[in-house]
């Protein structure tokens, strides 16, 4: 990392941070030569582990896209989809790794969409969790509503 002051081609980390709830990393450096101090802000990557193996950018557009298939056709706004995003987003990174399972991804969306949408919650459910046939759906209904009761 170059130093601003100097030009210098090196400079050492003196204080690392996680910030933005795991999206960002901050790090405080100081030039060995000048001994300026500058503080440099990077991106976090969060790598996604799909089930096949393959690894990919994490992408709240890819993850909006997805579910906006599963509210077709219903009252859900633009905006709403992208809170949603936000929130899976930041639980995953809550979990301070750099690569997450697509698996875990599907988890952290369940529960938001459930609250924005029961209908698009199952549909995504249906898809997610594999149903086979119609007692699975009744399976889930029963489920939500036993969660319904305890909230």
């Amino acid at each position: 990392m170059y130093c601003p002051f100097c030009h210098h081609e090196q400079s050492r980390v003196i204080d690392s941070r996680v910030v933005d709830a795991g999206a960002s990393i901050r790090r405080r450096r100081e030039c060995p030569s000048c001994q300026g101090r500058f503080t440099t802000v990077e991106k976090a990557i969060l790598l996604v582990v799909k089930r096949n193996g393959i690894t990919e950018p994490f992408s709240r557009e890819k993850l909006i896209r997805g579910v906006r298939r599963a509210c077709q056709g219903r009252e859900v706004g633009d905006d709403s989809l992208k809170k949603l995003a936000q929130q899976v987003e930041e639980k995953v990174r809550g979990k301070g790794s750099s690569q997450i399972n697509a698996n875990d991804i599907g988890l952290a969306i369940l529960e938001p969409l459930r609250e924005l949408d029961e209908v698009a919650y199952l549909r995504f459910a249906s898809v997610y969790k594999s149903f086979e046939n119609a007692a699975d759906f009744e399976s889930e209904i029963r489920l939500m509503r036993r969660r319904d009761r305890e909230d």
